[in-house]
């Protein structure tokens, strides 16, 4: 049996993320005060977990083909005859809103002779039509018409509508699975997650913005990467005056897991004390060259100066409720990961991330950043449509993205060149952290049970 140690505790001299809360300037929601460390074994992780063809294969098999997914927010697809082409891992699907409240997901293939339906998102259909020789499907997925039907006596129409696979919404996503024999999406997501959002209602907000860029390196390793603030450091050294990044505390409950960050408060790696000023200015990433956004110090805190900022530009959507947020909600980041691929961030934080393999490429994947932000009184803005990036081509090139652009080139730099370590190590396995890395151990270890069913 292995051998299960405790989730290490922080030196007693150490900030916690809990003990900086108690200096919050308003109330602190039980949300945050949640703690749930998990203990497991140490974690040696295979190598040829983002290396192997044969491993790739297995995924797609055992988790793809049978996982909880999200494909799309329900605004990517607001009227009925909507829908969006959902691609994973080798794999086609139409997600269509058939009514005003319900949606289906479809497999896209023509069960003629196999040719795509739809290769790109779609307003207002009214049936689904093969290109190659006009067999059609009504948008509920049920058969409309064969053409030269005289010559397919064999075809029974009542056992020729699409496969589907099923739907469920969450937060205003919609999720799909492929696997008919699925348990619910209630039941997989758990009421501790439902629960842990309650305060922040992802259904109440729009898609500002969406960009997906393709890397050059296995899905997992794209994702780990911003799982975790233990990379900030090395690979993140402006940021580090304002922000806690060996501070964070990282728990897990059943298919999810979280990652909390404090701000406007500087890395214990330091070994110098800054500024209010510049922990402000680190925390939004401010150049030696641009003029200072706030002036902060003295009783006017990196933190609060953060805060009261952030209630000031939510206030026109939350009316006067953003008076009741804690500075931590306006501040801090919070950062789930729910299994496998689906990163929203709490409070009210805007970045939703996804990653999903490039097609069936071991040594490619695609990583998206949204913008959820709360919707403004009246009608729901028009929900953004993806913006994409090639491998080569630079986070800036997305100016919607903002600041984060800059921060992003940092992250995606290491991407191949991890890859590329990884095909050339001898070592066996990559050996991940206790504490820190726990939302990646959490990950695996879950990622270990589907594929041994």
């Amino acid at each position: 049996m292995s051998r299960v140690e405790p989730a290490p505790k922080l030196p007693e001299n150490w900030l916690t993320y809990q003990r900086l809360l108690d200096s919050d300037t308003h109330p602190v929601p039980d949300v945050l005060r949640r703690e749930n460390p998990i203990s497991l074994p140490p974690s040696e992780i295979p190598v040829e977990r983002y290396t192997s063809r044969a491993f790739f294969d297995l995924e797609v098999e055992r988790l793809w083909k049978r996982v909880w997914q999200m494909a799309c927010r329900e605004e990517d697809i607001p009227d009925v005859g909507d829908y969006i082409v959902y691609e994973i891992a080798g794999m086609s699907f139409l997600v269509a809103r058939v009514a005003p409240a319900r949606f289906k997901a479809f497999v896209n293939a023509c069960l003629h002779r196999g040719r795509l339906l739809r290769e790109k998102d779609g307003l207002r259909a009214t049936e689904f039509r093969c290109p190659f020789h006009g067999f059609a499907w009504n948008l509920d997925g049920t058969l409309k018409h064969i053409p030269c039907q005289w010559d397919f006596p064999h075809v029974k129409p009542s056992e020729w509508s699409l496969p589907e696979a099923k739907v469920g919404t969450w937060g205003g996503f919609v999720f799909i699975n492929p696997d008919p024999n699925a348990s619910s999406l209630e039941e997989f997501l758990g009421d501790e997650l439902t629960d842990q959002f309650k305060r922040w209602p992802l259904e109440l907000r729009y898609k500002q913005a969406h960009v997906a860029k393709i890397l050059r390196c296995n899905w997992k390793v794209a994702q780990e990467a911003f799982m975790e603030a233990f990379h900030v450091v090395a690979t993140h050294p402006q940021l580090l005056p304002g922000i806690g990044d060996a501070n964070s505390q990282y728990d897990a409950w059943g298919n999810f897991s979280r990652a909390i960050t404090a701000n406007g408060t500087p890395s214990p790696h330091l070994a110098w004390k800054p500024s209010e000023q510049e922990m402000f200015d680190a925390m939004v990433d401010r150049r030696l060259d641009e003029p200072a956004l706030v002036k902060v110090g003295g009783p006017l805190t990196a933190r609060i100066a953060a805060a009261a900022g952030g209630r000031e530009m939510l206030r026109p959507a939350l009316g006067p409720s953003v008076d009741e947020l804690s500075d931590a909600e306006l501040v801090d980041s919070f950062y789930y990961t729910v299994f496998p691929n689906f990163h929203p961030w709490g409070a009210y934080n805007r970045i939703v991330y996804r990653f999903r393999p490039h097609g069936a490429n071991v040594d490619e994947s695609i990583m998206e950043c949204m913008y959820l932000v709360p919707c403004p009184p009246g009608a729901k803005p028009p929900s953004a449509r993806i913006h994409w990036l090639g491998p080569d081509d630079d986070w800036t090139e997305a100016p919607e993205l903002g600041f984060l652009a800059r921060v992003f080139n940092q992250d995606t730099f290491n991407l191949p060149k991890v890859q590329l370590g990884l095909r050339a190590m001898s070592k066996k396995t990559i050996t991940l952290a206790n504490y820190q890395e726990t939302k990646i151990r959490h990950f695996h270890h879950l990622l270990d049970q589907w594929l041994a069913r």
